[in-house]
């Protein structure tokens, strides 16, 4: 999004040519040129959402959420697992009208979620997996029940404020500091001890006995990060994701993070990245295809945080990351990424799906900028 609340997306152009997931992903149409089929198209701003201010967006693995000034939720894509929150697909951004006043939005593999002006969290989407896990609603369902098809309160939280809401699993942080889990785990991203899912909503009680108050939290696929009021990072989960290097299944301080006060965290797939206070980018972890590094030299997992030299004379504003890539706005709004070619609207004709970035690439834009950094 640019700074006058502009939506802009990119993707392949065969996608958006064929109806595949790219096009409701795009939310907009390129018409049927065909040509060099596999050139990505560039971020361009999306005819539908002209008049609409976007002030946050959101994007899952096939689906995309768009906050806009007036706290109306709009919602594009694959809505297979239910997570667009209204019962009929959509291939253009379409506002979920069962939502309003809405400050925040999280977009997961499986599941949606936002938050509105009173802490209030809804979620949506998948109920559970095949294997009967949960996949972090926050709320019973009856067991028939596959999809929440539209947004529902979490009931389980409805006396706490929350202020932050991140997906994969689903991890909430309140006004008062405290951090809940909920959802599938497998190396203990729910930060519990063991790796036990849970379909309510618990009290990570590892943080809360630290007696420092958190205000950001970050959920990758199988992995987490929390981020204190004085800005230190703590990990948990998978271990080349929690900035650790090994397994850890309670958050823990990560050591390599302590020199300088971090403000932002994020995760994707299994990777993360941190901003510092001086607006230092640190990455670790890895992504596909081909596990590429983030952002550094070699083509092999960071396994702890480690400075993105290549954007030392950059002042890192905000970053996103995913599963493929990443993209980094600097302070002065000139956009960066590094990951999947493709996703990043850098292909060239002739270029593989699977091709990847590992150094920080310049973003170049159809329309206007600069962009402006995402809630």
């Amino acid at each position: 999004m640019d700074r006058k609340g502009r939506l802009h997306l990119a993707c392949l152009r065969d996608e958006i040519n064929t109806g595949g997931v790219g096009e409701p992903l795009l939310g907009h149409d390129w018409g049927s040129n065909a040509g060099a089929s596999t050139v990505s198209v560039p971020p361009t701003p999306v005819p539908s959402m002209h008049d609409t201010r976007i002030v946050s967006v959101a994007s899952g693995d096939n689906h995309c959420l768009a906050l806009s000034a007036a706290g109306e939720v709009y919602s594009w894509g694959n809505g297979f697992y239910g997570v667009l929150g209204y019962a009929d697909g959509s291939a253009g951004p379409r506002r979920i009208d069962t939502l309003a006043r809405v400050e925040s939005v999280a977009a997961g593999v499986h599941t949606s979620a936002a938050v509105d002006d009173r802490g209030r969290l809804f979620t949506w989407g998948l109920a559970t997996f095949e294997e009967g896990e949960p996949a972090g609603l926050g709320y019973e369902l009856d067991p028939a029940t596959e999809l929440q098809l539209t947004p529902k309160l979490v009931d389980a939280l409805s006396k706490d404020r929350v202020v932050g809401v991140a997906l994969g699993f689903t991890l909430a942080v309140t006004d008062a500091g405290d951090v809940f889990s909920f959802g599938q785990s497998v190396y203990g991203e729910l930060g519990h001890g063991l790796p036990t899912s849970k379909v309510l909503p618990r009290r990570v009680e590892a943080l809360a006995e630290t007696g420092v108050r958190f205000v950001a939290v970050a959920a990758g696929d199988c992995h987490s990060l929390a981020l204190t009021e004085g800005g230190h990072v703590y990990g948990w989960g998978y271990e080349l994701a929690n900035g650790h290097g090994q397994e850890q299944r309670t958050p823990q301080r990560v050591a390599m993070l302590a020199g300088e006060p971090v403000k932002l965290v994020y995760t994707g797939g299994h990777s993360s990245c941190a901003v510092t206070e001086k607006g230092e980018l640190y990455t670790w972890g890895f992504g596909q295809p081909n596990s590429f590094n983030p952002g550094h030299r070699v083509a092999a997992p960071q396994k702890t945080p480690k400075r993105v030299e290549a954007l030392s004379g950059v002042k890192v504003a905000a970053a996103a990351v995913c599963g493929s890539h990443t993209l980094v706005a600097g302070a002065d709004g000139v956009v960066w990424g590094f990951g999947q070619r493709a996703a990043l609207g850098l292909g060239e004709a002739g270029a593989l799906p699977g091709d990847s970035v590992v150094q920080p690439t310049l973003i170049r834009l159809y329309a206007c900028g600069p962009f402006h950094k995402s809630g």
